[in-house]
């Protein structure tokens, strides 16, 4: 049986988990770092299971940083007439912002605006009654409601009044994906989990006879160094990446194929549209969401077209911009133009299909488990809101014929979720207590919950780590610090992308910011004045990419608009 362990994962300690990964046997061996593949670890390690995870880049670092960063059931899937789905979301998505996760997970109001009372209201109403009917009675979410052109407009001022009769405003949830798989990673660890990141597998391990895979050789990322790891199980949680891994040497390839559809959103400042909530715009192909980020920020998007290219890092189009754009710009009275779009990110969903025809829109959703092999199972499709239900289902794969006790995810809380309703009730004691204002504390509570104590614990030691890390910002030196110690943090990379979202709220704060952060990273670190010059490079080129892309999307979206 695991024991129970701090949920810190301290990037000093990383040789001391390589080390476990080399001496241990596991009896699950979890590929991949993201919200499925964490909620895997979880999962069996909260059963009692000794659970290993490697991640061949960082947490979170592909799909599961670049989604739309919503929890919601997927009103669009009513048209497919996919209930259950809905249904399955709906519930992981109460429990959520109800009990798993009320720091990380929040309510978030979404206007549907109706152009013509007569025909489209009475469809779109009949819609939101069945999404709130899936929900059930015990709710923690309002019943949707209609509102008047005059109401709909107080609620966004900046809607077009010409093509607009009225509107309806519905619930649904927002997470910072990233930090949230990051959660999920550390309570596994909590639980007794082994996560290593920059870990990469080369080779599924075999028995004698080669009937089962009994591990899997992996390589440390940073120093080069190959280790073997025993497990009972290997369980690959690996996304876009599945059949990369499952086809390397002694695996077997999954009776499912994976289909990769690009999803890209812009990132607009928050002066550009003028509203109090969130919308929801039905396109000819899907629907596009305009999504409050934070204070400055607009997320607007998606897009759902297929992918053929690098996995690593899918390219947006000027077609891809256009599409935002000009679906967003049917119902504000400002258009956004191209020089709104401050910043992009472009995710890949891991889709399963069998016919090649299939347009990668109509595709369900739901997840697919196999087991080509005994000793290893693999997952893909499914939605964000439904890793929980995923992570359970293919330990449940992996496991079958094992006397193994049974999911307990629903009733597990993750770290920072305990205790939250006093602490917030203490804020502007902390403040006080700290030398700090209340937004701030404020901040540190919304992005921790009550893992802020620990990041004030570390501003009560040192009180220097209470300034900005740039102005203007919310972030402080303590979170970088913190990112380390606690967070897994072993690039500079790693906080600017993931642990602070800077690269994608203010990229041009980013790349300000990288020379502090690897300052303090070198302290806790070790690093060299050679080692934090490749660290600022690392960032710089990052954020070099990141203009790059937004300016060829950009020139490209003019070339459209000019043929």
């Amino acid at each position: 049986m695991a024991m129970g362990m701090t949920s810190a994962l301290d990037a000093r300690s990383r040789q001391d988990h390589l080390d476990q990964l080399r001496a241990r046997t596991f009896d699950v061996l979890v590929v991949g770092g993201g919200v499925t593949g964490a909620g895997a670890a979880l999962d069996a390690a909260s059963r009692g299971l000794r659970v290993a995870l490697v991640e061949s880049r960082d947490l979170a670092a592909g799909t599961s940083s670049r989604s739309s960063k919503l929890i919601h059931g997927g009103l669009r899937y009513l048209e497919q007439f996919d209930f259950k789905l809905v249904r399955e979301a709906l519930k992981e998505r109460d429990l959520l912002v109800s009990r798993l996760a009320p720091h990380l997970v929040r309510p978030v109001t979404f206007l549907y605006p109706i152009r013509n009372r007569v025909i489209e209201q009475p469809y779109v109403a009949a819609g939101l009654t069945l999404y709130d009917a899936l929900e059930g009675v015990r709710r923690p979410m309002p019943r949707h409601r209609n509102l008047s052109l005059k109401e709909a407009r107080r609620l966004v001022p900046g809607l077009r009044t010409d093509a607009l009769s009225g509107g309806m405003i519905y619930y649904d949830a927002q997470v910072d994906d990233a930090r949230f798989t990051l959660a999920l990673a550390r309570t596994a660890a909590a639980h007794g989990a082994v996560i290593t990141t920059r870990t990469s597998v080369t080779e599924m391990l075999r028995d004698e006879r080669g009937e089962r895979v009994v591990g899997a050789r992996v390589r440390d990322e940073e120093s080069g160094a190959e280790i073997e790891v025993t497990a009972d199980a290997v369980v690959v949680c690996a996304g876009v990446w599945t059949g990369p891994v499952t086809s390397l040497p002694g695996g077997a390839e999954p009776g499912f194929r994976v289909r990769m559809s690009k999803g890209v959103h812009v990132m607009v400042p928050g002066e550009a549209i003028d509203s109090h909530t969130g919308m929801i715009i039905r396109t000819e192909k899907s629907v596009l969401f305009i999504i409050p980020w934070t204070r400055r920020r607009w997320i607007v998007g998606t897009t759902d077209t297929p992918w053929e290219g690098d996995r690593a890092e899918p390219a947006a189009t000027g077609e891809d911009v256009d599409y935002i754009l000009q679906h967003a710009n049917d119902v504000l009275a400002r258009p956004l133009t191209r020089d709104d779009v401050v910043g992009l990110f472009v995710g890949l969903r891991p889709l399963v299909a069998a016919d090649e025809s299939t347009s990668t829109t109509k595709l369900s959703r739901e997840h697919v488990v196999d087991v080509p092999i005994p000793g290893l199972a693999a997952i893909a499709g499914g939605k964000y809101t439904t890793y929980r239900i995923m992570a359970r289902d293919v330990i449940d794969a992996a496991l079958e014929g094992y006397d193994v006790p049974g999911s307990v995810t629903d009733r597990l809380p993750l770290i920072g979720a305990d205790g939250l309703p006093a602490l917030e009730l203490s804020v502007d004691r902390l403040a006080e207590d700290h030398d700090l204002e209340p937004e701030t504390v404020r901040y540190l509570v919304r992005r921790y919950g009550t893992l802020a104590l620990e990041v004030l614990d570390l501003v009560a030691r040192d009180p220097a780590l209470a300034e900005p890390l740039i102005e203007p910002g919310p972030w402080l030196r303590a979170e970088v610090c913190y990112a380390v110690t606690h967070e897994g943090a072993l690039h500079a990379e790693d906080i600017v992308a993931r642990r602070t979202r800077m690269l994608i709220e203010s990229s041009e704060l980013a790349e300000q910011a990288a020379p502090l952060i690897a300052e303090l990273m070198a302290g806790l670190l070790g690093w060299d004045e050679q080692r934090v010059e490749q660290e600022v490079a690392a960032c710089r080129r990052l954020v070099e990419a990141e203009h790059t892309a937004l300016a060829e999307a950009r020139t490209a979206a003019r070339d459209l608009a000019g043929t």
